[in-house]
């Protein structure tokens, strides 16, 4: 087990099986079949993304650099925690960008029950050592266990 330390953008604890990405994370890309086709499994369909796309992302430890894409980013992110198709925790290697920054927190604010917890500056090793399916535990505290 390893243990990374983050900064903490949306707090909560979870334990979540690991889906990672080395490219930049297109939020309206990756979750438009969630949000506007009703794929409750949140599929990535961000065709431009070979190292999740067809992957379910609902409920999984969302493992990336840093999100790319328009200035929907927010939104998306907020709209698939209101609809309940959210990754289960979004692990930032890099500082997040205020898009998504403001997506997590918004939802984390005004969505009662609905938690997704958004660690970010884990580190360019915490990408390096992270893989498909590691079980990954995040504490309140931002400390991210990858078992």
């Amino acid at each position: 087990m390893r243990e990374f330390k983050g900064r903490v953008i949306a707090p909560g604890t979870v334990t979540a099986e690991a889906v990672v990405t080395h490219g930049g994370f297109n939020t309206l890309a990756s979750l438009q079949g969630a949000l506007q086709f009703g794929d409750k499994k949140a599929t990535c369909g961000d065709q431009n993304n070979p190292d999740i796309h067809g992957k379910e992302l609902a409920g999984k430890a969302l493992c990336l650099p840093q999100t790319i894409g328009s200035t929907t980013g927010g939104l998306v992110i907020y709209t698939a925690c209101a609809m309940g198709r959210q990754p289960a925790c979004m692990l930032f290697s890099k500082p997040i960008d205020s898009l998504a920054a403001a997506g997590s927190i918004l939802a984390s604010v005004w969505l009662d029950g609905t938690q997704m917890p958004v660690v970010d500056s884990l580190g360019d090793e915490f990408l390096e050592y992270v893989q498909h399916g590691m079980q990954i535990t995040i504490t309140e505290n931002g400390t991210v266990q990858v078992d």
